[in-house]
């Protein structure tokens, strides 16, 4: 359905990442909240494949979208366990929790008359993901891809009193949707500008678990970075 995001392998990946860095967290997340749901799959299959005790409020701005996740979450009876509205996080009461997951809009285009209007991530791809680093959760994870400003999106995390806790990489091909003439060009005009950064026909998609300095560790802000801008 073109009215509802579809990439397995990046569906997958952002679910390996909410296992690795949320469900597996030596702190015990008991309050996650999630922006940008989707078909909620991510966080179901991560649900089903792990112990997780705590609750997951999800926000999902796609009604078709936001009726599918719905229906699958009464399919594995884990309404206890995850509850998405159909609203924005950015205007909601921004419930508390330990930790904020996304995986959001992050194509950049001139303006967002493209394929799929709720994948625009603002002209550089990144405003979206800089605008969640600003909500005062005390951990952010988000995918980052290399296409996106993501120096912008470290410097911003840096600014806002976060460090790079850890972070993994999967490299992509250009999709149905970053493959649109319209997004596709104004990712090489961004290349050219150094705001960009692909081989070919692939670009790095990272997810990273950001912290904030008051619970400081190793920073590996320049790992991330030398990765995403190194293609």
């Amino acid at each position: 359905m073109k009215e509802i995001f579809y990439c397995p392998e990046e569906s997958n990946f952002y679910s390996n990442c909410l296992e690795n860095f949320v469900f597996r967290n030596r702190h015990n997340f008991k309050h996650v909240v999630e922006f940008g749901s989707g078909d909620g799959i991510p966080v179901i299959y991560s649900l089903l494949r792990n112990q997780f005790t705590g609750l997951i409020h999800g926000f999902e701005l796609n009604t078709a979208a936001w009726k599918v996740a719905n229906l699958t979450i009464d399919e594995y009876s884990l309404s206890d366990k995850y509850v998405i509205d159909n609203s924005s996080l950015f205007e909601s009461n921004q419930p508390q929790a330990e930790c904020l997951v996304a995986n959001p809009p992050y194509l950049p285009a001139p303006d967002n008359d493209i394929y799929m209007p709720l994948l625009f991530g603002g002209y550089d791809g990144a405003t979206i993901t800089n605008q969640l680093l600003t909500l005062g959760y005390d951990n952010v994870v988000v995918l980052i891809s290399s296409y996106s400003n993501p120096v912008s999106t470290i410097e911003c995390a840096k600014n806002n009193g976060y460090y790079v806790n850890n972070f993994t990489v999967l490299p992509l091909e250009f999709g149905y949707y970053s493959s649109e003439p319209k997004v596709k060009n104004h990712i090489k005009e961004m290349r050219s500008n150094k705001m960009a950064f692909y081989s070919g026909n692939y670009y790095f998609l990272a997810g990273v678990l950001f912290t904030n300095y008051q619970h400081s560790s190793v920073d590996l802000s320049k790992e991330l970075s030398q990765v995403l801008t190194g293609l």
